[in-house]
């Protein structure tokens, strides 16, 4: 089984030079079943990510071998695309695709010698007989220019690997957009007992860039039964449907018995993406939302929140640090 979990910047933000944007940390503690979170960002928001097949330019996975040798990473070639494991001598281990900077696996070492994994991803078959991966972390991210020029990293190139198996990993990733002058990294650090996700943005021009965008994760777990958020009491929230993406997990019929359909979700879904003078359905958008009765607001009153049910709740003022924990 798997949760579907996401870090939401729900304000645009506009900036002119460097800024970190957010910084994702999974933790594993002593005990097989808790996986701590950890984040920080300055503004959040909600948007539609791009679901178009990404066309990728094949890797020199022997120049990969020798360039990076020496870091505790290898890699290897699976066609155009390219895995590259992170691994430790206690036995953590990370699997990162290149290039596509989708996290698909974090199996944390675990006090009974043994590792345990993380996170949720499944191979599915497309139309046209290719598989494509979908689950674990990506990012999500949209940026818009003020002439309405709009971008998203979807293209990572690895541009440096530092560290060592006896102690930690770093993987840099790098994606770029010239006519933006926008310069996303992606920081991706192995730890003996974490793994953490960092995105570092920069603006070389003199004009202002939006972003929008979200950290999708996907955590496994054995049971809805079993598991629980602690630590989101108090926490204002609102309910909304999932969101697509390339690499989500969302079953196909989820929330029909909330009565949202999927021409619903699209609509909705629509309405979060940033002001666009090209968009003619941009009102018609708004007014559907607001006709459809079916957001609902309120605090979180549970500390110990069983995530039991089929929900899909945007938490809009959550916690720096909240737990999940799977009792199985």
């Amino acid at each position: 089984m798997a949760t579907f979990t996401s870090l939401f910047l729900p304000n645009p933000i506009h900036f002119s030079t460097k800024k970190l944007v957010t910084n994702q940390t999974l933790f594993s503690s002593s005990s097989p079943n808790y996986i701590h979170f950890k984040s920080s960002n300055d503004k959040r928001q909600l948007i539609v990510p791009r679901v178009a097949s990404i066309p990728y330019n094949p890797i020199n996975v022997d120049y990969l071998e020798e360039e990076f040798s020496g870091h505790g990473v290898t890699f290897q070639g699976i066609g155009d695309n390219c895995v590259a494991q992170m691994t430790l001598e206690n036995g953590s281990t990370a699997i990162l695709m290149l290039p596509s900077g989708l996290i698909t696996s974090y199996k944390a070492a675990m006090w009974h010698g043994g590792t345990d994994e993380m996170l949720h991803s499944s191979v599915f078959e497309e139309e046209k007989g290719s598989a494509s991966i979908q689950g674990g972390v990506s990012l999500v991210l949209d940026f818009t220019t003020e002439y309405a020029h709009s971008w998203s990293p979807t293209n990572w190139a690895l541009k440096n690997i530092s560290g060592d198996s006896h102690h930690s990993i770093q993987v840099e990733l790098i994606s770029s957009e010239s006519g933006a002058m926008v310069e996303v990294k992606h920081i991706v650090t192995l730890k003996k007992d974490e793994l953490s996700s960092e995105v570092v943005i920069s603006n070389s021009s003199s004009a202002p860039v939006q972003l929008t965008g979200c950290v999708l994760s996907h955590l496994r777990v054995s049971s809805p039964d079993a598991t629980y958020a602690i630590g989101l009491e108090g926490s204002d929230f609102f309910s909304r449907p999932p969101f697509s993406s390339n690499f989500g997990i969302v079953p196909p019929d989820f929330g029909q018995k909330m009565g949202f359909g999927f021409g619903q979700m699209l609509s909705q879904m629509a309405f979060w993406r940033p002001n666009n003078p090209n968009n003619s359905n941009g009102n018609q958008t708004k007014s559907d939302q607001g006709d459809s009765g079916q957001e609902l607001e309120g605090e979180e009153t549970d500390n110990y929140k069983h995530l039991r049910e089929e929900i899909s709740q945007i938490y809009t003022s959550a916690p720096r640090n909240m737990t999940i924990i799977d009792r199985w």
